[in-house]
């Protein structure tokens, strides 16, 4: 295991340049992953506000992972930094429908104030969060954002609807938070088994399982009832 950064040799794709071409793909891998989420969703017919919002994030966090991929990696030499903020803003605001999501799931398990608060809390953070992504182009601060969005206030509400009501779509989206939690990781501490699949490819492809998991758990999460109240346990 090498604990480093790893920049992956340029490979020419007949007469075009591709920096990164591995971490380009295992962005492109998430992309397809999220759409295919999308896809199973409205194949499925599930409905409800929350299943609307976390269809939302799988749109909007696919494309943005795809300009993150294509811009930020594979082309970024035919791009200013500044580029690479048009991704990390589209799968930020993806992050905040993923919130949304999980608010509106536990809108009968918390009191409305407390649901209201939570809501615009959720949106001046991420307000504070684009101001100093966009201003410093720095990627930590999407960082922040995605350990706020997905653990303080997604997992949060969803531990807690499994507290509950041992909610299996709760389960599942859980699952999927922890697997971020150690994409995040290995990310941050630059876990690179190889020059050709460095720090960023193992991140990406523990985002696609995660994704995976939050597929689970959204087609469990559009079963009947929609909606909880914490008179009734509900299992699925």
């Amino acid at each position: 295991m090498i604990l480093s950064i790893l920049r992956q040799p340029d490979v020419n794709i007949l007469g075009i340049r591709l920096q990164e071409p591995i971490t380009t793909f295992t962005d492109l891998l998430v992309t397809v992953v999220c759409f295919y989420a999308y896809w199973k969703i409205n194949k499925s017919g599930i409905s409800g506000k929350a299943i609307q919002y976390i269809k939302y994030y799988f749109v909007l966090m696919g494309i943005g992972i795809a300009f993150g991929g294509l811009i930020g990696h594979g082309f970024q030499y035919m791009f200013s930094p500044e580029w690479k903020c048009l991704g990390w803003v589209i799968g930020m605001v993806a992050v905040l429908f993923f919130e949304f999501s999980a608010l509106e799931y536990t809108a009968n398990l918390i009191p409305p104030k407390w649901n209201k608060i939570l809501v615009g809390f959720s949106i001046i953070e991420i307000i504070i969060a684009l101001i100093f992504t966009i201003t410093f182009v720095d990627f930590k601060y999407v960082q922040y954002h995605m350990i706020f969005g997905f653990i303080v206030v997604a997992f949060s509400l969803h531990l807690l609807i499994y507290y509950k009501t041992n909610d299996n779509g709760s389960r599942w989206i859980m699952a999927g938070v922890a697997m971020l939690v150690i994409a995040i990781s290995a990310f941050s501490y630059r876990v690179a088994p190889h020059v050709w699949f460095n720090h960023n490819d193992l991140s990406h492809v523990i985002i696609a399982v995660a994704t995976y998991l939050f597929l689970k758990g959204a087609l469990h999460l559009g079963e009947p009832p929609k909606k909880l109240t914490p008179q009734k346990s509900v299992k699925k």
